[in-house]
C-alpha cells in the first residue's frame, strides 16, 4: 500500500531516534524540568527571536489546546474559530468539555479573517451571549493552505481592537513557512500571538508539541493548570531530547520543505492528467478531485482520507505527504491514475 493517509503515523526521524538512544539510560528530574527541555526551550526562544516567551512541551495537539485554551480562558469565555479548525472537528469537543463554547465560523477555504470575527463580536448584545475572548487558527490550515503576512497581522489588529487574543495552532508550522510563495517567518508568528504550539508529532519526533505563551497576562499558575489536565509528562526529558535533535542543524524545516516538494511533485503530476482539486494545493496536503470509480480504484492501492462527495460521480480525497514519503510513493500513485 502506497501511504499517503497522514503525517504523523511514522515512527520519527533517524536523528531523533539516535539521540534518544544516546540518552536513554539517564536518570534526570522529571515532568520537563530536566537539561534537555531548558535546552530546547532555549532554542526556540532563540529561533523565535524573543527571551519573553514561556515553552512547555506536552505529548499531542489536542491535548496541548485543550490545556491551553482551558487554562487561558474564564468561564464565561469562547473560543472563535473555522468551522474546519482542528478544535471543531478531531477533537471530540474538547474544549466544550472544559465549559468554553467555540463559535464556528464558516469560510470559504478553512482561514478566519477579520470580517468573520467582526460578525461574532456583532452577534454578542449583553452578557445573555459569552463573550468571544480569543480566536483559534492554524497554520497550515485544515485544508492546506498558509496565511501570508498581511492577513496574519490584519488579524491581530482586528484582535487589539476588541481585546481579544491570538492562539496558533502550529503543528504543520514547517510545512506553512516553507511552502512557496510563503512570506511569515518565524518573528512574525511571535509577533502576532498570544500564545502558540509549534508541532512536533506532524514534523518528524514521535510524539510531543512545544507551547509557547508570549503574552504576560496568560502565563500564571500555567504548571499547575497544565498538570491539572494532565498535560505533564513524568518523563519530560523525551520530550526535550527530541526536540533539541530536530531542530538541530535546520532539521526541523528541512524535513517540511521535503513534505511540501514531494507534494508539489504529486500535485503536478495530478494536475497533468487532467484532475481538478478542491482546494488550489500549495502545502503537503492536497485535494484532488477523481470520479466514483477511481476513488474506488486507488482505495485498493493507496492509504488516504476521504474528503468531499460532490454527488455528480466524483469525489475528492485528501492525499498527505510526509518526512519520510518517497518519491517512489509519487511515482507509484501516478501510474494508478494514469
Amino acid at each position: 500500500m502506497i501511504f499517503l493517509k497522514n503525517d504523523y503515523s511514522c515512527g520519527a526521524h533517524p536523528s531523533v531516534l539516535k539521540a534518544l538512544n544516546d540518552t536513554n539510560m539517564e536518570n534526570t528530574d522529571g515532568y520537563c524540568i530536566d537539561p534537555y527541555c531548558e535546552k530546547a526551550a532555549d532554542t526556540i526562544r532563540k529561533l523565535f527571536e524573543t527571551e519573553n516567551m514561556d515553552v512547555h512541551f506536552l505529548m499531542a495537539g489536542t491535548q496541548t489546546n485543550l490545556a491551553a485554551l482551558a487554562s487561558f480562558l474564564r468561564p464565561h469565555h469562547a473560543v472563535i474559530a473555522p468551522e474546519t479548525g482542528h478544535i471543531c472537528v478531531h477533537e471530540a469537543g474538547a474544549i466544550e468539555a472544559t465549559g468554553h463554547k467555540v463559535i464556528h465560523c464558516k469560510t470559504p477555504d478553512g482561514k478566519l479573517r477579520p470580517g468573520d470575527i467582526e460578525e461574532v463580536i456583532a452577534m454578542r448584545e449583553d452578557e445573555h451571549w459569552v463573550l468571544p475572548k480569543i480566536i483559534y487558527i492554524s497554520n497550515l490550515t485544515e485544508t492546506g493552505l498558509y496565511y501570508t503576512k498581511k492577513e496574519l497581522y490584519d488579524l491581530r489588529k482586528t484582535c487589539d481592537k476588541y481585546n481579544l487574543w491570538i492562539y496558533l495552532d502550529g503543528a504543520r508550522l514547517p510545512m506553512a513557512l516553507g511552502c512557496a510563495g510563503n512570506d511569515v517567518e518565524l518573528t512574525d508568528i511571535a509577533a502576532i500571538s498570544d500564545a502558540f504550539y509549534l508541532g512536533g508529532t506532524k514534523c518528524g519526533i514521535l510524539f510531543g508539541e512545544a507551547l509557547c505563551i508570549l503574552n504576560d497576562d496568560l502565563k500564571e499558575d500555567t504548571r499547575c493548570l497544565l498538570k491539572q489536565r494532565g498535560a505533564i509528562l513524568a518523563k519530560g526529558r523525551l520530550l526535550g531530547v527530541q526536540f533539541d535533535a530536530i531542530l538541530k542543524d535546520d532539521l526541523y524545516f528541512k524535513l517540511g520543505r521535503k513534505a511540501n516538494e514531494l507534494a508539489e511533485a504529486l500535485a503536478d503530476g495530478i494536475a497533468k492528467r487532467g484532475f481538478d482539486f478542491d482546494v488550489p494545493p500549495q502545502s503537503n496536503l492536497i485535494f484532488p478531485i477523481f470520479s466514483d470509480e477511481l476513488v474506488d480504484k486507488l482505495s485498493k492501492e493507496v492509504m488516504f482520507e476521504p474528503w468531499r462527495d460532490y454527488n455528480d460521480g466524483r469525489k475528492s480525497i485528501r492525499l498527505v505527504t510526509s518526512w519520510s514519503s518517497t518519491q517512489e510513493d509519487v511515482d507509484e500513485f501516478l501510474k494508478l491514475i494514469s
